[in-house]
């Protein structure tokens, strides 16, 4: 009884899963017309959270600055300071290259597409 009740509640999520699919009408590509006003909402994406990430950096930076000058020759507080303001680099640099790129590819798929 156990196992009809599994088989059962499998196929009953199949079909119910299922059946939209079967069902539904096709869809086709819509035009291009479009297009340029996603693009120019991506790239605002892209730019506002690529300053953003700048704006925390920056932040990271001048925190490990400050952690850097009250130090006192600690070595340990000394470790953390160099810590936080190498990965803000590392984070600044990749946010950078990431800018880049997409613009890059924004530029080429433009070129390649039309807009």
């Amino acid at each position: 009884m156990k196992r009809h009740k599994k088989i059962f509640c499998f196929v009953t999520t199949y079909f119910a899963l299922g059946i939209p699919f079967i069902l539904s009408h096709p869809t086709y590509a819509a035009s291009i017309s479009g297009m340029p006003q996603v693009q120019s909402f991506i790239e605002s994406v892209i730019k506002v959270l690529a300053g953003l990430a700048g704006l925390v950096a920056t932040g990271f930076f001048v925190w490990g600055g400050f952690n850097y000058i009250i130090s006192s020759g600690n070595p340990e507080h000394l470790s953390k300071a160099k810590r936080t303001i190498f990965f803000s680099a590392i984070g600044l640099s990749i946010t950078i290259a990431a800018f880049v790129i997409s613009s890059i590819v924004t530029s080429l798929a433009t070129n390649a597409f039309g807009s």
